[in-house]
């Protein structure tokens, strides 16, 4: 991958073809420059509909496509299918896990972020996280396999565990999660089980600051909480996890029985804004300056949740809309800087248009600030995020299927990718199963959802 010979054109390396990536490799799509595009995964994934892979609406196939098929007609633009393992920022090299190494000229990096369990990394096995496809086949996995364990207990021996799942984090993604689970139990298998009813499925949040979706409005979080409830969810706030163990989740001394745990409370940034040698903030993220470059290195370009990057003393947050302004904007100032006028660019500012989160069938909430101000909850937001999610999906077959989907899944009541593959086993599972025990003639409840006699917090 050296160069060869003194003549060529200045190359660009990206790091990463999330938002940002994307974003700046189309921008520099027309530029007289050579683009390589460097990612551990060969495809781009639409991380705002992640949630709904991992409970079962939609498929892997509708939210992600390969990276190539994205690019193919930038014809300036090749793609490597690696992953980048040092930094060399005086030679401008860039060293590859395959042993290759990269010139540059120009390097950008948006290789986003990963969960942060704050210093307990052995939750990881416990309470999976929600970032890639795989985290989301696996979270779909241990949620079904929860109903699919307790209709064969339920039949074997006459009682189960209670159905009760643990969200973490109370977050946007905590919110869609809990949510979800809802919906999934008490409107989309209520016909499918014999032996067990699903709507009697428990979801709980637990959210270790005062309120739910910290960033919105105090009115919307209000709404959001509202909505939760009126779908099931309990919300429990200022409540600090200090364990998570295969069947329980601790929150101080209190034990709550989980069968499925699930990890929404924490991110870190990618391990690669350490390794660059620069300044990072206690999550692993590169401080920049006004025009997205780390102190000192006006050729390195970082992106989306790796960069710390403030605006009106307060930290852009690391959502698919900025990533997707900072790349934008840093293949327009390589053109300049190409050019000579890199001194005419004014700072990077990001257009803030507004949030929005979904919670369950018909009900999300929404602060939108362009194209003009307003807060709404309930249908409208929900109508909302769908419209939008749907115009900012990559390829038209894309946006084809996941609407054709939602359409199946809204008027029929039935989701359509319950597939469980992999392990048949739940963290936990065989110690909850024991506590409940067998149904005897005369035991007086027969219900799925018996309590355990011991003191722990049934949700």
């Amino acid at each position: 991958m050296a160069e060869q010979g003194t003549s060529r054109r200045p190359r660009v390396v990206i790091v990463g073809a999330g938002f940002g990536g994307i974003n700046a490799a189309a921008g520099l799509a027309k530029l007289p420059v050579d683009v390589t595009v460097v990612d551990r995964k060969n495809h781009h994934t639409f991380q705002p509909l992640l949630y709904q892979v991992a409970l079962a609406v939609l498929s892997p196939g509708d939210i992600a496509q390969p990276i190539r098929s994205i690019l193919r007609e930038n014809t300036n633009t090749e793609v490597i299918m690696d992953e980048v393992t040092g930094f060399d920022t005086v030679e401008r090299h860039i060293m590859l896990k395959s042993g290759a190494v990269l010139i540059y000229d120009y390097l950008i990096l948006a290789t986003g972020s990963t969960h942060s369990y704050f210093g307990k990394d052995e939750w990881a096995k416990l309470a999976p996280g929600l970032k890639t496809i795989e985290d989301a086949t696996e979270i779909r996995r241990r949620v079904l396999l929860a109903f699919e364990l307790a209709e064969r207990q339920k039949l074997e021996s006459g009682s189960h565990p209670p159905l009760n799942f643990v969200i973490v984090g109370g977050g946007p993604t905590g919110v869609e999660l809990a949510g979800s689970i809802s919906d999934i139990a008490k409107l989309y298998m209520t016909k499918d089980f014999r032996h067990i009813d699903p709507g009697t499925a428990q979801v709980l949040i637990l959210e270790g600051s005062p309120n739910i979706l910290g960033a919105y409005p105090e009115d919307l979080q209000k709404k959001a909480v509202e909505q939760l409830n009126a779908l099931g969810v309990r919300v429990r706030t200022g409540a600090h996890v200090s364990d998570i163990q295969p069947g329980y989740v601790m929150v101080g001394d209190e034990r709550v029985e989980s069968v499925c745990t699930l990890w929404a409370a924490g991110v870190q940034a990618s391990p690669l804004g350490k390794i660059l040698g620069v300044e990072t903030d206690r999550r692993g993220s590169v401080m920049v300056d006004d025009h997205l470059h780390p102190a000192g290195h006006p050729e390195i370009f970082v992106l989306g949740d790796l960069a710390h990057f403030e605006q009106d003393g307060k930290q852009v947050p690391g959502v698919a809309q900025p990533a997707m302004q900072m790349g934008a904007y840093a293949a327009k100032r390589i053109g300049l800087l190409l050019k000579g006028k890199g001194d005419t660019q004014k700072p990077f500012r990001y257009f803030d248009k507004g949030d929005m989160a979904t919670i369950g069938r018909k009900a999300a909430v929404a602060r939108i600030v362009w194209p003009f101000h307003a807060h709404w909850s309930g249908f409208m937001a929900w109508l909302t995020w769908l419209v939008v999610h749907i115009f900012f999906l990559i390829g038209f077959r894309n946006r084809l299927s996941v609407f054709r989907q939602w359409a199946y899944t809204y008027v029929q009541f039935q989701d359509g990718v319950r597939l469980i593959v992999g392990s048949q086993e739940l963290p936990g599972w065989d110690k909850l199963a024991a506590s409940v025990g067998p149904i005897t003639s005369g035991d007086p409840q027969p219900e799925t959802q018996r309590a355990d006699s011991s003191t722990t917090t049934v949700v």
